[in-house]
């Protein structure tokens, strides 16, 4: 069913054709501001950072967070029954912020999730991305560098009181030769490792750098060797995330993980159909998109809780088509739309980045999403997000 419009909220935006055309608001969906119950799925948001917009600094550079915002934000998320999955790339690890930064953001947010607990009286799930990003990957010779690599940013995870999700690694992806340097690396690190862990496989369509991750360039062979390192450490691992965006190679690993073992999806277009699940099983989340959709995430998987399956997928249907634009090629540029969701909802008080990655989107396709967003229900105060849609127009010279 489609929303009412509300005729007396007009903007003007851009087309792909440079023209300007007119776009009507709609009302929108009203979801409950926090989750009444546990899900009977795990369900992860991947969060992003608040930065600071009024640092004194150089934004390509330097690394500057908006702490409270970004604290109030991992808030806002456990509210809605969602986990927090902390410095991972939706938060621009790699990509603007360092591993100095990440690690106070994973102090900051464990403190954080422990107030949300003491005040709510149930759990605030966290867990903390642990990679090699401190390593410049041209410097690394060897895989005992890799794996010295990764135990650093493992005992400073832990030390903080995080769970960890263990992060592909392009110093891995660069320098190993073989499917055994992989075994090498992930069997010393889940052998140490105190609480199981998360497995993150990143592919290259998010980062260009980590193609032929797990030693092979064909994903299905690549998956062969994942699924053996994976089962042979069982017991250390909660799960693996696969974000390759093809809901079927994620549904045939999904069905060779021991007993026991998560999936946790990272397919950002095809997730509602592979967290309802077949007959055969079903993923958890692990979503970049549940940041953005936050709202009709908790309330879709609220429904699916309650044996809802038709209430859930006509919430999450209308998300896709703005997950896909928000997630579309360059795929690692997709942060722009998910802190842009933010700033439009009034999450935020700007649309500025770490990085300066406001940027990496044009303002055509930040005008496709604001229709999206529109028409998913998800633009909670349709007022003051066309007055800050007004704003970012103005700046590219759009009155």
């Amino acid at each position: 069913m489609n929303a009412p419009i509300l005729s007396s909220l007009k903007i003007n935006l851009p087309t792909n054709s440079g023209k300007l055309e007119p776009f009507v608001l709609s009302e929108p969906r009203a979801y409950p501001d926090r989750a009444k119950a546990a899900f009977n799925r795990i369900a992860f948001s991947a969060a992003h950072v608040v930065a600071d917009a009024r640092a004194a600094n150089d934004p390509w550079i330097d690394c500057s967070v908006d702490w409270d915002k970004t604290m109030a934000y991992r808030a806002y998320l456990w509210d809605l029954g969602m986990g927090v999955a902390e410095a991972m790339d939706t938060a621009q690890r790699g990509m603007g912020l360092d591993w100095p930064t990440s690690l106070e953001l994973i102090g900051r947010a464990v403190q954080a999730g422990r107030a949300w607990e003491a005040g709510n009286g149930r759990p605030a799930l966290i867990s903390c991305g642990c990679g090699t990003d401190h390593l410049d990957p041209a410097s690394v010779r060897s895989i005992d560098q890799v794996i010295r690599g990764y135990e650093e940013q493992m005992a400073a995870i832990e030390k903080a009181g995080g769970r960890l999700i263990v992060m592909a690694s392009r110093a891995l992806a660069r320098i190993a030769k073989s499917p055994a340097d992989y075994e090498r690396v992930y069997d010393r690190v889940l052998g140490q490792a105190r609480e199981p862990v998360i497995i993150h496989w990143l592919g290259e369509m998010f980062d260009p750098a980590l193609a032929g991750y797990w030693g092979n360039a064909d994903h299905m062979q690549a998956m062969q060797t994942a699924v053996g390192i994976i089962n042979a450490h069982a017991a250390k691992v909660d799960g693996v995330k696969i974000s390759l965006l093809d809901k079927d190679k994620e549904i045939v690993m999904r069905r060779q993980l021991a007993k026991g073992v998560r999936m946790y999806t990272g397919d950002d277009f095809n997730y509602a159909e592979l967290i309802a699940g077949d007959d055969k099983g079903y993923s958890d989340a692990l979503l970049g998109i549940f940041d953005a959709i936050a709202p009709a995430a908790s309330a879709a998987l609220a429904a699916l809780s309650a044996g809802e399956r038709k209430t859930f997928d006509a919430i999450l249907e209308p998300t896709v088509p703005l997950s896909r634009h928000i997630f579309k090629s360059p795929t690692r540029f997709y942060k722009t739309g998910v802190v842009f969701m933010a700033y439009l909802n009034g999450l935020q008080d700007h649309f500025v980045m770490v990085g300066g990655q406001q940027s990496a989107r044009s303002v055509v396709h930040l005008a496709e999403l604001f229709r999206l967003a529109d028409r998913a229900g998800l633009l909670r105060k349709p007022d003051l997000a066309r007055s800050r849609m007004q704003a970012v127009l103005a700046v590219y010279g759009i009155t």
